[in-house]
């Protein structure tokens, strides 16, 4: 079966080793792909914004499955634009369609769609350049600390958490007036914050029936200690201690099932993943956010703990036969520690190159590529976050020193790394 995968990252790197391992990929084109999926299939140039020329190719390529990384393309409409095109319908599509891709397109719809459907989550309110001045109203009186999203896509950077008034304000004006996320800034939402600790939970769904993945918990501050700015994240780990079996029974009942009966009550085609960002406060888990695909760097430690044929999940997907299917997952921790390029998340430097990559680390660790590129036969840096190792282990703590093992051995100019990934689930870190 010939197979598309869309994107670039990390994510799609594990994707493609993933699938690269199935009975039924041969071969497998990923567009357009990193210097780690090449060693997994065939980079292709395609812009993942292009649609005719994604088609264009799966027509002329005989492509039978294609399967999107990325939410930009489902949230602009990807699926559909397959489903509208007498050959491309025929194809097996792996991604929601673009009106259940506003579970992450707007967070407007998401928090509505969860107050429509009883799904726990914070109190919120929404507000445009229209109602501005009773959002300034709301904002003094609102208890603090606030939390304000962009409504729209701002590539994972469109949250702010305030701690004063004046600071909450600031960044209200800043989004819907000044547009410091563009169009995405122009429908804010506030929340009430919620205090508690946070993991990722992950489902693949025919729009009928679902399957569970891994659970994983990820760290997006660049600094040891949870400190310095947000990133796109600098580790994950699986499974997360405190996602006890009570605790996911809780999620299933009160997040899952009414998600995936709420979508199909209000005639939402899906059939892809979901990433439900959650929050656990006092042990009651709430939604913070719904993304329409897996997540980056946590697919790195998902992917590694699933034993199933990916692609054979995936058959099962697009023929909503997922209750047919019985999930194994391996019993062993999986750790990821993202390498990022010195300055990130912040301005930062490309084209370093980069040594240790062909080590030999055995069955215990790889290295998924994010940022990366071929120039000649060498590998160099191509974004803030450049690769990452991954690594198994009994428990926590012996998966995250293999990975720091790896990284030692694995140099660019101003690589940088964060040593205490998974630092609270390890006794006397």
């Amino acid at each position: 079966m010939k197979i598309l995968l869309l994107g670039s990252g990390g994510r799609e790197h594990a994707m493609a080793w993933k699938i690269n391992q199935s009975v039924w990929a041969n071969p497998l084109f990923i567009a357009p792909g990193n210097a780690g999926t090449a060693q997994c299939g065939v980079n292709i140039d395609l812009h993942l914004d292009d649609f005719g020329a994604i088609g264009k190719y799966c027509i002329e390529e005989n492509i039978k499955m294609v399967v999107v990384g990325p939410e930009e393309p489902l949230v602009n409409g990807l699926y559909d634009y397959f489903q509208s095109h007498h050959i491309l319908k025929e194809i097996y599509f792996i991604g929601p369609s673009k009106a259940g891709a506003q579970l992450e397109g707007s967070k407007s719809f998401a928090k509505s769609f969860m107050q429509r459907h009883q799904i726990p989550t914070a109190a919120y309110r929404e507000f445009t350049i229209d109602n501005y001045e009773e959002g300034i109203a709301y904002l003094n009186t609102h208890p603090l600390p606030i939390v304000i999203k962009a409504d729209g896509l701002a590539a994972g950077k469109g949250v702010a958490i305030c701690q004063n008034h004046v600071e909450a304000i600031a960044e209200y004006e800043l989004m819907i007036k000044e547009l410091k996320f563009g169009d995405a800034g122009r429908k804010v939402v506030v929340e009430e914050f919620l205090k508690g600790i946070e993991l990722s939970v992950f489902i693949l769904t025919d729009g009928k029936h679902y399957i569970m993945l891994p659970e994983a918990k990820d760290y997006k501050r660049a600094k040891e200690g949870d400190e310095g700015l947000n990133t796109g994240g600098m580790g994950a780990v699986s499974p997360v201690p405190f996602a006890t079996p009570g605790f996911m029974y809780k999620v299933e009942e009160r997040i899952i099932k009414p998600t995936i009966k709420g979508l199909a009550k209000e005639g939402i085609d899906y059939k892809g993943f979901i990433f439900f960002g959650l929050i656990s406060v006092n042990s009651e888990p709430y939604v913070i956010e719904y993304n329409c695909r897996l997540g980056d760097p946590e697919t790195e430690v998902i992917l590694p703990r699933l034993n199933n044929d990916l692609v054979g999940l995936f058959v099962a997907t697009a023929n909503q036969e997922l209750n047919k299917v019985n999930i194994e997952i391996d019993k062993r921790a999986a750790v990821t520690i993202v390498a990022v390029s010195r300055g990130y998340p912040g301005p930062y430097e490309k084209g370093y190159a980069i040594k240790g990559l062909d080590g030999q680390y055995g069955k215990q660790s790889m290295i998924f590529h994010a940022g990366t590129k071929k120039e000649g036969e060498q590998v160099v840096t191509n974004g803030g976050r450049v690769f990452c190792v991954t690594s198994y282990g009994e428990d926590i703590r012996e998966a995250v020193a293999s990975s720091l093992e790896i990284l030692g051995k694995t140099q660019f100019d101003g690589i940088n790394y964060r040593t205490d990934i998974g630092y609270e689930f390890i006794p006397a870190y």
